[in-house]
């Protein structure tokens, strides 16, 4: 699938294969991508989180208002913001599972929530972006692509190896596939399941953090929508919406192909607009082609 988008958009708009043009797809990349790895693995899980979004606004929110208006320093400055996104992440998990209540909701109203911290922190206005902030360290030009392409390949690999080289993969997947046949085994399901919304949430503020750093500007309003996003990269990459079957593969494929898909619309000369339909359509077809690809796959095993 994501060949057949590239080549088409490649032979309707020779520019979109150009140089440049991919340096614009993967200087954005990395972005979407970090947020993608975080809410695939929970969904993996069995699980959802729609607060990422908000929490990609409020962990640089948090970064440039400390360091910038309250005076700490950068280096201290970065790890409160990340640590603000873990409880984030701990309060949805232990909500979702101590009231035995859908993450779909606990994780909707922790959206609304967070996102009204970031826009009281911002007082209205977005703070002054402090100078000191080491932002070639996430943001710097390397040519082809900035180095925030390095932190996602490097969260790639690490989660790569975690998701299908360790226990603690075979833990998340089994969490997510038969979670009471887990707890049997004597699996702490539980704790699987708060270590991946804490996941998801400090991958979606450090996303966020790196977005910021690129525009030296923190607005209360950034990240909107890359919940649904992350969400149908996911999905399209071959995850199931019911957990137990997803791979770090899948979900770079699916992101890949909604930024194509983004920049490609453009460099044909599409409306943008359409940019919405056409995630959406390709997210039912993604959900319709799994489906029936397992529904054959259990009539080959019978």
């Amino acid at each position: 699938m994501l060949l057949v988008v590239l080549l088409g958009f490649a032979l309707y708009a020779p520019q979109f294969a150009s140089e440049g043009n991919t340096r614009v797809i993967l200087f954005a990349l990395p972005e979407l991508g970090i947020v993608a790895l975080g809410v695939g693995l929970l969904m993996v899980a069995g699980e959802f989180d729609l607060s990422v979004g908000s929490v990609f606004a409020l962990v640089p929110m948090l970064i440039v208002v400390a360091s910038g208006r309250w005076g700490v320093p950068p280096a201290l400055a970065i790890p409160l913001g990340l640590l603000a996104a873990l409880v984030v992440g701990y309060l949805n998990g232990w909500i979702t599972l101590t009231f035995n209540i859908p993450s779909f909701v606990t994780t909707l109203g922790m959206l609304f929530i967070v996102r009204s911290l970031a826009t009281v922190l911002s007082g209205g206005f977005p703070p002054p972006f402090p100078s000191s902030t080491p932002t070639w360290l996430f943001v710097s030009d390397l040519g082809l692509f900035r180095s925030s392409m390095l932190w996602y390949l490097g969260f790639v690999l690490v989660l790569a190896v975690v998701l299908h080289r360790t226990n603690l993969g075979n833990w998340i997947y089994a969490t997510g596939g038969q979670r009471q046949a887990s707890d049997d085994m004597g699996i702490n399901t539980r704790g699987v399941k708060l270590f991946c919304f804490m996941l998801c949430s400090l991958l979606a503020g450090f996303a966020g953090m790196i977005t910021t750093f690129r525009l030296h500007s923190a607005l209360p309003s950034l990240g909107e929508g890359y919940e649904l996003q992350a969400i149908a990269a996911a999905v399209i990459g071959g995850t199931s919406l019911t957990g137990g079957i997803g791979s770090i593969a899948g979900f770079m494929i699916g992101t890949v192909l909604i930024r194509a898909i983004d920049n490609g619309l453009v460099m044909a000369r599409i409306d943008a607009n359409w940019f919405r339909l056409a995630i959406g359509a390709l997210t039912i077809l993604a959900v319709i082609l799994n489906t029936s690809l397992r529904a054959r796959a259990r009539r080959m095993r019978d």
